[in-house]
């Protein structure tokens, strides 16, 4: 039986309580927010044992032995290093960080102190995609294209629980994350750092920071591969049309998957899928899963490298337009709890 301490209570906490919420082998130890009266009736609603403000306190508590990041996507890398220098196991929610450097340090100390670290990239999760991956690994069929797309209108910083939020999103370090990993994992069959190995250009446009919001709001990425590949991930924080899908485009067959929708269209037609929501139980039950039996996760901390060093590639173009600095929900010292 593992004690799970959850930071965060926002949508991704929701669902990850709701996941390991009698999962056999876990038990819901405590959770940890900014508003204590706000964490207690989470607290309550899930059936953790105790609810409080203190993140370092709670992970360092003896009895915990894993814990979940669903806080701020600006805090994750912070957090986790909090988290490995207590020795406990960890899932960290997307993205792992929001540079290179922090996102590689954060893997460099989970291996050093032999800690499990696991992150949510959902995308790579999704039941309706096993065996068009089997198919690829087996040679049946090529990956010739993949987009994805993330469009949503994001003026004023409301999330999807419809509260209001402390913190701003980041359309490159989050939103992006998503799309290029989930295209880089295909590219490589399953492998992400096999097809980012097989980049032969990336090319990208962000524009300069919205007055009104004090970070970019609209991204496009192109990535071509040495085997003729294309990866492309388009998005923006000014659409009144909310999209979040992914198109793949093989040799034999096309797949559109509609987050929003759960639906999924190929040739022959369109059929249900999975919901988001309930494709996002898998990981926090992965997580449990591999922890009880000794395994590594599905999506480990290295294996999500690839796709930062891109967004690294990315964020330095626009830095070098537009000067470096840190911006609502991107500080440069990802690495600084205090200073988040």
């Amino acid at each position: 039986m593992k004690n799970i301490c959850l930071i965060g209570h926002g949508m991704m906490g929701i669902w990850h309580a709701e996941a390991l919420r009698g999962h056999p082998g876990v038990r819901l130890h405590s959770v940890v927010g900014r508003d204590l009266p706000q964490v207690q009736a989470f607290a309550t609603e899930y059936g953790f044992a105790h609810a409080g403000i203190n993140m370092i306190e709670a992970v360092n508590d003896p009895a915990v032995d894993a814990v979940i990041i669903a806080g701020p996507s600006e805090s994750h890398a912070a957090m986790a290093m909090e988290v490995i220098k207590a020795g406990k196991a960890v899932l960290v929610e997307i993205p792992i960080g929001m540079t290179f450097a922090a996102s590689e340090a954060v893997v460099h100390a989970a291996e050093a102190a032999g800690v499990m670290l696991a992150v949510s990239h959902p995308m790579r999760f999704r039941p309706e995609r096993r065996a068009m991956l089997a198919r690829i690994q087996a040679g049946e069929e090529n990956v010739r294209h993949v987009h994805g797309r993330f469009f949503i209108h994001r003026l004023v910083n409301i999330g999807a629980t419809g509260i209001r939020r402390n913190w701003i999103d980041n359309i490159l370090w989050h939103h992006t994350t998503h799309l290029l990993d989930f295209g880089l994992w295909l590219a490589g069959k399953g492998d992400a750092a096999a097809g980012a190995a097989r980049i032969r250009r990336v090319q990208s446009f962000m524009p300069g920071i919205d007055p009104h919001t004090g970070t970019p709001m609209e991204v496009a990425v192109l990535i071509e591969t040495h085997d003729d590949q294309s990866i492309l991930a388009t998005g923006s924080y000014y659409a009144r049309e909310r999209i979040y899908d992914t198109l793949v485009v093989t040799s034999q067959e096309s797949y559109r998957l509609d987050e929003l929708t759960s639906t999924i269209t190929t040739g022959a037609g369109s059929e249900s899928a999975v919901s988001e929501h309930e494709n996002a139980w898998a990981i926090a039950r992965d997580f449990i899963d591999a922890l009880n039996s000794g395994r590594e996760p599905l999506v480990t901390g290295r294996s999500v490298l690839p796709v930062m060093r891109v967004l690294e590639q990315v964020q330095a173009e626009w830095d070098a337009r537009h000067g470096a600095r840190s911006i609502p929900g991107r500080p440069l010292d990802q690495l600084n709890l205090a200073a988040i």
